[in-house]
């Protein structure tokens, strides 16, 4: 896994948070922006900076364009599928619950 990959010494890159290597992925495919772009995008949006996790607000990149290129490798399609799928069998549940709660609610107001 990913994490597993992150050094635990102050020698080398930066280790940087699986939230943050998949936001920025996420980010680049939903607004379909280079690897600079991408880095450009988050830098001037809080929201942006948000979502990969940081917390304030800063004038400077969060990372350098080329860590993109690490972030793909590293989380790679396998990962990135299993988190797709994840986050689609999320979404059916809650469109199940919510579907159900609607058909409860229904089925009280008859009975009143």
């Amino acid at each position: 896994m990913y994490i597993g990959q992150l050094k635990s010494t102050s020698e080398g890159r930066q280790a940087f948070s699986v939230r943050m290597a998949l936001g920025a992925l996420i980010i680049k495919e939903r607004l379909g922006t280079s690897d600079r772009e991408t880095v450009e995008q988050i830098k001037e949006n809080p929201y942006l900076r948000y979502f990969i996790g940081l917390t304030e607000f800063k004038q400077e990149e969060p990372f350098y364009h080329t860590m993109m290129t690490h972030f793909r490798k590293r989380l790679g399609p396998d990962i990135i599928n299993q988190i797709n799928e994840w986050l689609v069998t999320e979404e059916v549940n809650q469109m199940t619950s919510d579907r159900d709660e609607v058909t409860n609610d229904d089925d009280h107001e008859h009975i009143r």
